[in-house]
């Protein structure tokens, strides 16, 4: 419960009710607790009576606080760095058009890639700043973003200083992803496989720079064939990156089974992952990541297989999906809530999600958890109830953003 008091600790609040998460079920309720911290770790959580002694003498700070504390939330799967919008699109499915028709006649992605090529650095950074705010406001302290809208060197590389940029300049943890195998560019039209190639090529390069913590393809009729997919990751194992996937989204390709074969973190979006898909990522310990925002804004309505995932162990994680097309979604509280609503999660569920099986989509150990020695990343909540966190649609309910014991918002 608590780690000897050697030094005086940086911080410590108490009153407050905790929801450590610890243990594999509920919320890890501890009533009328403590929470402290010390060099960006915790150092303390447990009941406010014990505390090894007066709260004013182990402290430089003491908060006397009421409401919740959850572990700082964590977005494991973001596009935010983008230029421009897509809202016309959202117009047009609305009219009847499909994710498909809109991508095949110019639209989706490639779109989105034209912005990006014509924006520099510093229009990317502010462009997309708004977005990586707006997620820290409402409890975000690790987010993970993905290049895959330049679709050429250059580009790819200027979208992964700028996710870089944004960790800096806003304190937040950021988790780089490199998703060159996103679409095929038009340059390379007809020679898919040429891409990939070209993609393989330049990820050495892109690592090199300190710029890619892990790497993610879009396995899918629309993008890319499970062997086009294989050489990707062929590529990340030669350089000891981890891998991730868009799997099984829009059809069954087999992503699931492909990206547990490979070890890899997670298999992201899922509605049409089959029972032997479940079961390859319950043996290699694949997290599952739930984008209910992005089944929300596509009106889509085959479930992932959450009966099967949760028969076989696999965890859930939810995620924004924050992205310019198929879910402009800014909230991964919002998230939490699609994923109750869509999936019936319940908020506990959906919580762990956000936290626990979030950062262990990203392969952090050290976060999604209120435990001694854990990162200092948390949330203090105006809520009376954990389960508001999913309950209320909207509204301003995070007190206060710490992470790594600052407080950032």
């Amino acid at each position: 419960m608590q780690a000897a008091v050697t030094e005086r600790w940086d911080g410590l609040v108490v009153g407050v009710s905790l929801a450590t998460l610890q243990g594999t079920e509920g919320y890890g309720e501890i009533a009328d607790a403590a929470l402290g911290w010390h060099d960006g770790r915790l150092c303390f959580v447990g009941p406010r009576s014990a505390l090894p002694g007066d709260a004013r003498d182990l402290a430089d700070e003491v908060i006397e606080a009421d409401g919740w504390i959850t572990p700082g939330l964590v977005d494991c799967h973001t596009h935010l760095v983008f230029a421009g919008d897509r809202a016309r699109e959202f117009e047009l499915r609305l009219q009847g058009a499909s994710y498909e028709e809109i991508a095949r006649s110019g639209g989706g992605i490639v779109s989105t890639v034209r912005a990006v090529r014509e924006a520099d650095e510093n229009t990317l950074l502010a462009q997309s700043l708004p977005r990586a705010r707006a997620l820290m406001r409402d409890g975000v302290t690790t987010v993970e973003i993905k290049s895959g809208y330049g679709l050429d060197f250059d580009s790819e590389r200027r979208m992964l200083r700028v996710a870089r940029r944004i960790g800096q300049q806003l304190g937040v943890q950021v988790s780089t992803t490199y998703l060159g195998a996103h679409a095929l560019p038009p340059e390379y039209a007809g020679r898919a496989d040429d891409y990939v190639e070209a993609v393989a090529a330049w990820l050495p390069r892109l690592h090199d720079e300190g710029l890619v913590d892990a790497v993610d393809a879009f396995c899918e009729g629309i993008g890319f064939s499970p062997a086009q997919t294989r050489r990707v990751f062929e590529a990340a194992g030669a350089l000891g990156l981890p891998v991730k996937l868009h799997a099984d989204q829009l059809s069954d390709l087999g992503g699931a089974m492909l990206v547990a074969e490979f070890g890899g973190l997670s298999a992201d979006h899922v509605e049409h992952t089959s029972i032997e898909g479940v079961r390859a990522m319950a043996a290699h310990g694949v997290v599952a990541v739930l984008l209910p925002g992005a089944f929300h804004v596509l009106r889509e309505t085959k479930l992932p297989p959450l009966d099967a995932f949760r028969e076989h162990g696999v965890a859930m994680a939810v995620a924004t999906d924050c992205n310019p097309g198929t879910s402009p979604l800014q909230s991964l509280r919002q998230a939490m809530q699609l994923a109750c609503t869509h999936f019936r999660l319940t908020p506990a569920e959906a919580l762990r999600g956000a936290t626990v099986h979030g950062a262990r989509a990203l392969g952090l150990t050290d976060r999604g958890v209120l435990r001694v020695g854990m990162r200092a990343d948390f949330v203090q909540w105006r809520v009376r109830h954990p389960a508001e966190l999913c309950y209320w649609l909207g509204g301003d309910l995070a007190e206060a953003v710490y992470v790594g014991g600052v407080r950032l918002a």
